[in-house]
């Protein structure tokens, strides 16, 4: 019968482990198993240059929303990204590309603009700034087109 006990108490620790591992995984990758509150809007870039889907969305610096997907549309990189329900975009905002550092990761920064006109949940930014290329960069340099 003791035996028995012990095996039990090791499954019952096993299976809290995995469990406590899964949900660690689940905060780490930052991800959602229940679906985000709040709504979605679109920008659309001639070039992402590397940006992921999970990426953060900032504004002032201050991370409030992620990249939910990137589609290709009529030959632009569609970005569609969840922000809370409390925060309002103006319709004349600038979205740009970043990146953290000078190799790190790529992020979406959007500039708040001055218009009393709000984008609705599902809407467009149409104003959009894409990813800085440094590989044409140092190519323009070396070559002498800068």
């Amino acid at each position: 019968m003791k035996k028995f006990d012990l095996e039990f108490t090791v499954g019952l620790f096993v299976i809290a482990g995995i469990i406590c591992l899964a949900y660690l995984s689940v905060r780490l990758a930052r991800m959602e198993i229940t679906g985000g509150s709040g709504y979605e809007i679109e920008a659309c870039f001639t070039n992402t240059g590397g940006l992921k889907t999970g990426a953060a969305v900032t504004i002032s610096g201050v991370e409030v929303g992620r990249v939910k997907s990137i589609v290709l549309e009529d030959y632009f990189a569609c970005v569609v990204m969840q922000l809370p329900k409390g925060l309002a975009v103006q319709d004349d905002a600038i979205v740009s590309i970043k990146t953290k550092g000078l190799i790190g990761e790529k992020f979406v920064e959007i500039s708040p603009g001055a218009s009393e006109t709000l984008i609705e949940p599902g809407g467009r930014i149409r104003d959009t700034q894409p990813a800085l290329d440094f590989e044409e960069l140092i190519s323009n340099f070396v070559f002498g087109k800068v």
